[in-house]
């Protein structure tokens, strides 16, 4: 059970918010939308409080930065990056980004949605109810796989140009980093792509980093200021800079939280993706085991003589 209350706002205002939303939500759907456009006129109207015509013609060099084609994104500069599926959605991360710095962005009743209808058009995959806060930064977007009832709280970093999963109820706390490429020590330019996965009701709390191809399991927890470079198993709770899995979690047979265990994410055999290689300079890897030669794995770092601690389960 949520421990969360709802909040009502005037109804009016929840009104001329809906009309807003459902309206924008159907100029997306529209195969025939030119996204730069719309979303520029958007950002004219929360920003400015005016038409975008007027904006160009009395203050040329701000209507000119709210139109997607004229600005530039870090990912555009990668070798990586899609350009057709990227091109798709720059307008839409351009509008979830600068619609952050508003009040509309800053007001949960109207940010949460807005932001929600973006993930639709831009994700690989969301599921219902999806829930992300302010300043939360994306790769390239279009690598988002989402289950439902994820929560993502604000500034987070989400890389995913190598891909991320978040299932079902996964969340994640402020300030968190999650990372889908790495940098060879040896060559900056030598990048590799591994997908990152969150398991069901996973947790990666506070200021944590979890890099590239690690797998954290459903009911997993990374602790606050935690650097994962592996995997969590599942239950397992994982601190430390790297981190390791000091304890687990008691839980009922067969259910964690109301979710059923069965079918989920286990990184003792969850199916891996392939690594890439970003830069066509450097070759493919060689497949490999399922983890790399630094990383024991969380059974292994566990000590022996340490057994499982049953938590009281609450705070975010």
């Amino acid at each position: 059970m949520t421990w969360l209350k709802p909040v009502d706002i005037a109804a009016d205002a929840q009104a001329a918010y809906t009309t807003f939303l459902g309206d924008l939500d159907a100029r997306l759907s529209d195969p025939g939308c030119d996204r730069a456009v719309l979303a520029r006129d958007v950002l004219a109207q929360a920003m400015y409080g005016r038409s975008y015509a007027d904006l160009l013609s009395d203050a040329p060099l701000a209507a000119l930065n709210l139109d997607a084609r004229n600005v530039t994104f870090e990912a555009e500069y990668y070798l990586t990056t899609d350009t057709e599926k990227f091109a798709a959605v720059k307008p839409l991360l351009w509008l979830w980004k600068n619609m952050d710095l508003t009040p509309v962005g800053q007001n949960p009743v109207m940010g949460i949605p807005l932001r929600r209808i973006l993930a639709g058009h831009i994700f690989k995959r969301v599921g219902r109810d999806f829930k992300c806060w302010q300043n939360v930064e994306f790769s390239v977007g279009y690598n988002m796989e989402v289950g439902n009832d994820v929560v993502v709280h604000r500034h987070v970093l989400l890389d995913d140009i190598g891909g991320i999963e978040l299932h079902d109820n996964a969340s994640i706390s402020d300030y968190v980093n999650i990372y889908s490429h790495t940098h060879s020590v040896l060559d900056g330019p030598d990048v590799t792509l591994r997908r990152t996965v969150i398991g069901r009701g996973a947790r990666i709390t506070y200021h944590s980093t979890v890099l590239a191809g690690s797998v954290v399991s459903d009911d997993a927890l990374l602790a606050t200021h935690a650097l994962l470079r592996g995997d969590i198993e599942p239950h397992g709770i994982a601190m430390g800079l790297p981190a390791r899995t000091t304890r687990l979690k008691l839980r009922e047979s067969g259910q964690i939280g109301g979710i059923d265990v069965a079918g989920g994410v286990d990184a003792r055999t969850y199916p891996r993706t392939p690594d890439r290689k970003a830069n066509p300079q450097f070759p493919d890897p060689t497949p490999v085991q399922t983890r790399r030669p630094d990383e024991a794995g969380p059974e292994a770092q566990r000590p022996a003589s340490q057994p499982a601690v049953k938590l009281a389960i609450g705070e975010r």
